[in-house]
Parts: structure tokens; sequence; C-alpha cells
């Protein structure tokens, strides 16, 4: 089957190693698709994220807040997915908290795996499966515990043969195991662990899931400062004689701007092998899209915009 364009599916799920910024790309997928004129709902699975700090908002809440035209943001409450769910699919008047069936509620999904990440999972493919957005981005959990959740579906069918919850879970698989309507995204950066954690997640989704990886996404890129020509040029300046001739024309400060530039080609090279053993280790066919490092704050309004400029130039 041909490959879907990334913001053509319906369902994406953004994960990674934490502290590699899949909120900050999940954030700027939302904004880039609702640019584009998708009705957009980014949803956040941990609840003490910070996903509305990438939108400038107050918290969330599980029923959305609208972030601008055509984009949504929320935060998940499996409580509330439960509630949503009884009144929606079994008819069950909605209260304002559930009392003891709250209470049963935790007893079972405690004693139960798989319970929690079913009520996750299955929100998100309700909005799908109503159309009640173009696309739904979730900033998903970290990449120890979504395989997990995005099995969930495939488990708990397994376990009940027959009657509503399998009737229910059937159709969450159909959309999760649809690559024209669901992918993941794994979000990693130029370095040994993450590269080596995202090789292991992208394996284990192939092994253990029927979800397809839509694709990987590398942040934090350090530009190529230098041309070759200009490598040279610099090199000459770094020499002693060179490098005196200049304090003795600008100022001591030449020193730090020529160290500054140092640091950064040295460290560009330092990535280039776990970039290299990335693109090496990664089935064919699975896009690998590249977001620069940002020289300042790295979240907020002027952060997921720009990574959202950096996306879309390389889903062009």
């Amino acid at each position: 089957m041909p490959s879907v364009p990334l913001l053509d599916r319906r369902l994406l799920f953004v994960t990674g190693k934490g502290g590699v910024g899949k909120t900050s790309v999940a954030s700027a997928l939302g904004l880039l698709a609702a640019g584009q004129g998708r009705r957009t709902l980014v949803c956040e699975v941990d609840a003490k994220g910070n996903l509305a700090d990438f939108y400038g908002l107050g918290p969330l809440s599980f029923s959305g807040t609208k972030v601008r035209d055509r984009l949504y943001a929320m935060s998940m409450d499996t409580e509330e997915s439960l509630k949503e769910y009884m009144s929606l699919q079994l008819r069950v008047p909605l209260l304002a908290r559930l009392g003891p069936l709250a209470r049963t509620f935790d007893f079972v999904a405690n004693a139960a795996p798989g319970v929690k990440e079913i009520l996750t999972v299955g929100k998100f493919t309700y909005e799908v499966k109503e159309d009640n957005y173009d696309l739904v981005v979730v900033d998903a959990s970290a990449t120890g515990h979504v395989v997990g959740q995005l099995a969930s579906p495939v488990a708990i069918s397994e376990l009940v043969s027959v009657g509503v919850v399998r009737s229910q879970t059937e159709w969450m698989i159909d959309i999760l195991t649809d690559p024209r309507q669901t992918g993941v995204v794994v979000v990693t950066a130029p370095e040994e662990m993450p590269v080596t954690e995202s090789l292991e997640l992208v394996e284990r989704l192939r092994g253990e899931t029927d979800i397809d990886v839509a694709s990987v996404v590398v942040n934090r890129v350090l530009p190529e400062l230098f041309s070759h020509g200009e490598e040279e040029i610099f090199g000459r300046l770094r020499a002693t004689e060179v490098t005196a001739q200049l304090v003795d024309a600008v100022g001591p400060g030449v020193h730090r701007v020529l160290d500054g530039a140092q640091l950064a080609v040295d460290m560009r090279r330092g990535s280039v092998p776990h970039l290299e053993r990335l693109r090496g280790g990664l089935p064919e066919g699975i896009p690998v899209l590249y977001v620069p490092y940002l020289f300042h704050r790295s979240h907020g309004t002027r952060a997921t915009h720009r990574i959202a400029e950096f996306l879309g130039e390389e889903l062009l």
C-alpha cells in the first residue's frame, strides 16, 4: 500500500523517550494541521504534562479548549472517559461523579491491566469514528508505556469473546490497524540513548502491534555551520598567530566567539554517528523528518510555531 501523507491520516500517536521533545512535536503537528485547514484535536495523555504551555493556555480539561481556528486541545481523564462512554454507549445517565462506581472502576482498573489504557485509546478512536475532527494528535505515553497502551484493545478483545466490550474493541482495532487512518510518530534526538530507545520502540511496535509507524522525527539537530571551504578558513582563524591579530583588531571577545563556533562544530560532528545509526537501523520506507535545534526557549507559542514551520518544510 502506498505511504499515506502524515497529516492526511486521522489519528497520530506521538511518542518518544522522555525529554526528546515529543510534546513539542505533537503541539506543532496540531498547529500545522489546523493551519492547513484541518479541524484538529491535540490530546495530552499525562495529566501532569505541559501541553498547555506550548499553546500559551491555562490548564487543559477533558472537555477541550479552543486554541485557535480549527485547533483544540484537551487533557485525558480516564474517569471522565468512563462517564462519557457509559452515557454514549450504555445509555447510563451522565452523573456529576460516578461515586461508588468510580471506586469500583479504580479497583477493576488496577486489578486488570489494560482497562485504563483502553478508555484512553477508546476516547481518541471514538473522536475519529464520529468524524468530530479531521485529525486527532495524541501526545502519548513515553516509550516504556506506549506499546501496552496501543495494544490494549487487542488484549481486551482476546480476553472477551462476546458482548458489548468485544464489539467496542472491534471498531477500535479497525481504526488503529488501518494505516490510512492511524500512525505512530516516534520522536528522538541525535544522541546515543534516544536513538537506541527509538530503534527498540519501532521494532516493538512492528512486532507486538499492527499499528503503522508513520514517521520518525529527529529533534534538536544542530546545523552544519561551515561548508568545506569555510571550515578551512575557520581552521586558519583558530591558528594562534591569526587569533592574536584578531584580538588586537577586534578585542578579547574573539576567543569566546571562536570557542563557541568550535563547540558547535564538535557537537554537530558528535551527532553524525547517531544519525547514521538511526537511518541504518530503521526498516525501509519509514520517513525521517528533521527539526533543527532551537537556540531559544524550547517551549511556548514561539517554539511551537517555529517547529511547525520546520515540519511543514520537511513534509513538502
